[in-house]
């Protein structure tokens, strides 16, 4: 028998109900608290990789291995056929990672992106307006100070390069100062970078696509279409997305479109409504969970294994629970740590490996390192910051909330810190050709990793500085 004490324990204990009061409020800012936690965890990782990246490349004998492994072939092969293979050749390991694995993370901010317009930040105009004119301002002012700085020379094709922020980096930074940030500020760096993923996809499909195979294409299309089609027919089976996805993704490959941009598509034809409605999944559990109600409590306590009838009952609350979630946020939820921890880490390993002993160290600023640099922590700053301070001005948004204009300058500089999508639109821009190209892309890597290291240690400092002292509320 059901023991109806809930209310008049509440009544008794004020503090338990204004517990539960609580975590009711915050429910809804749970799924992004996890996210911003992940992200920085991600950020911690990617810093340690890098620094191995250039420890290794400049260990005498050691480096060797480093550089020749990357370019080792992989093959993947199914009788004839190599998975692995653009333009009849096998891909080197280096070209798995940034054509594959990369493929999956522009995936996840697909997922992500998708997410954010649906039911995110991106959902109402007005409260994503702020940080969609600091983002525009934060990709046109570096182009711009890159033109100026690279017109008439080799690298002047690498304008987009000082574009991007990365998310998991400038999260790792806010992470060290902890619970003084306040939720607001979080939340608009986390757009603005979404928002300059999407500035990122965008660039990447139109400046970074060669010779087009029109029937790969079109298949790649008609593949697309069938995607779209079973989102329409609530087909929810994520093998079905994947499956299909990885075949987008192997055409695209071959077609002269990048490969990554098929990871972006097939994230947009994936269905963000649940099997269940929550009101059935909670009818479907309570089901269930009143079963257990009907057992002798002391016999619950004295059995180690569950009956089989016990196990059923199990079953259907956790073949509910994988129900009332959508396939695209069980997807984002699942690819996070694989991302963060494994394929974005990976990808600095072995793309952020400069061999820095015949590097003159006054050339760091000068070329296409100075365009990069200027571009990173004078260009972000100052397009965040401006297109940010107009649009709060005009009043056609309203400032985070919990944030000051000391606070905004210091995120503006914490923009600066453009990695991961930097290094691989470098690879874009200067991968592959003579040696000239090559010298290009090693200075190209290295004013990225300058231009970010600046823009993260200066804005730590700021932020330390002008935030707030004591812990901020999260609600």
């Amino acid at each position: 028998m059901d023991k109806p004490t809930t209310s008049s324990q509440a009544q008794k204990n004020p503090q338990s109900r204004l517990s539960c009061v609580v975590e009711e409020e915050h429910a809804p800012l749970y799924a992004a608290r996890q996210a911003l936690r992940r992200h920085a965890t991600g950020g911690n990782i990617l810093i340690l990789a890098t620094i191995a990246a250039l420890i290794v490349a400049n260990i005498p004998g050691l480096n060797n291995y480093y550089f020749k492994f990357w370019e080792e072939p992989c093959i993947v092969q199914i009788g004839s056929f190599n998975i692995f293979s653009h333009g009849g050749h096998p891909m080197t390991v280096l070209e798995v990672i940034n054509d594959a694995l990369m493929a999956i993370f522009f995936f996840s901010i697909g997922l992500e992106i998708k997410r954010e317009v649906l039911v995110g930040e991106l959902s109402s105009f007005r409260q994503a307006l702020l940080p969609i004119m600091g983002a525009i301002g934060g990709m046109a002012i570096p182009v711009l100070i890159y033109f100026c700085l690279s017109s008439g020379t080799p690298y002047a094709g690498g304008a987009a390069i000082p574009m991007a922020t990365d998310i998991a980096f400038s999260l790792g930074v806010l992470a060290l100062l902890g619970s003084r940030v306040p939720i607001g500020l979080k939340i608009f760096l986390t757009t603005l970078a979404v928002v300059d993923d999407i500035g990122g996809i965008v660039v990447i499909a139109v400046f970074y696509s060669t010779h087009i195979e029109f029937a790969l294409l079109g298949i790649a299309a008609i593949i697309l279409g069938v995607l779209l089609l079973g989102s329409k027919l609530h087909i929810k089976s994520k093998i079905f997305y994947i499956g299909l996805g990885g075949v987008v993704w192997l055409l695209f490959l071959n077609s002269g479109i990048h490969p990554t941009i098929a990871g972006v598509l097939v994230a947009f034809c994936v269905p963000a409504t649940p099997v269940f409605q929550p009101v059935k999944y909670i009818r479907s559990i309570r089901h269930a969970i009143s079963k257990f109600s009907r057992e002798d409590e002391e016999a619950l306590c004295r059995r180690s294994i569950l009956s089989h009838d016990q196990l059923d009952w199990l079953k259907e609350v956790e073949s509910a629970s994988d129900k009332v979630i959508s396939p695209l946020q069980d997807l984002e939820d699942s690819l996070h740590p694989i991302v963060n921890n494994f394929i974005v880490p990976l990808f600095a390993f072995a793309n952020a490996g400069i061999f820095l002993l015949d590097i003159a160290p006054a050339s760091i600023f000068e070329g296409v390192s100075l365009a990069i640099i200027c571009g990173l922590v004078f260009g972000k700053f100052l397009g965040i910051l401006l297109f940010s301070w107009a649009t709060v001005k005009l009043r056609m948004a309203p400032m985070p909330k919990g944030a000051d204009w000391k606070m905004m300058t210091s995120i503006s500089m914490l923009g600066g810190i453009g990695f991961t999508v930097s290094i691989f639109i470098a690879n874009l821009s200067f991968g592959g050709g003579d040696s000239m190209n090559a010298d290009i892309l090693n200075h190209a890597k290295l004013g990225i990793v300058v231009g970010s290291v600046l823009s993260g240690v200066l804005a730590f400092l700021m932020l330390r500085h002008f935030l707030p002292k004591t812990p901020q509320p999260e609600e």
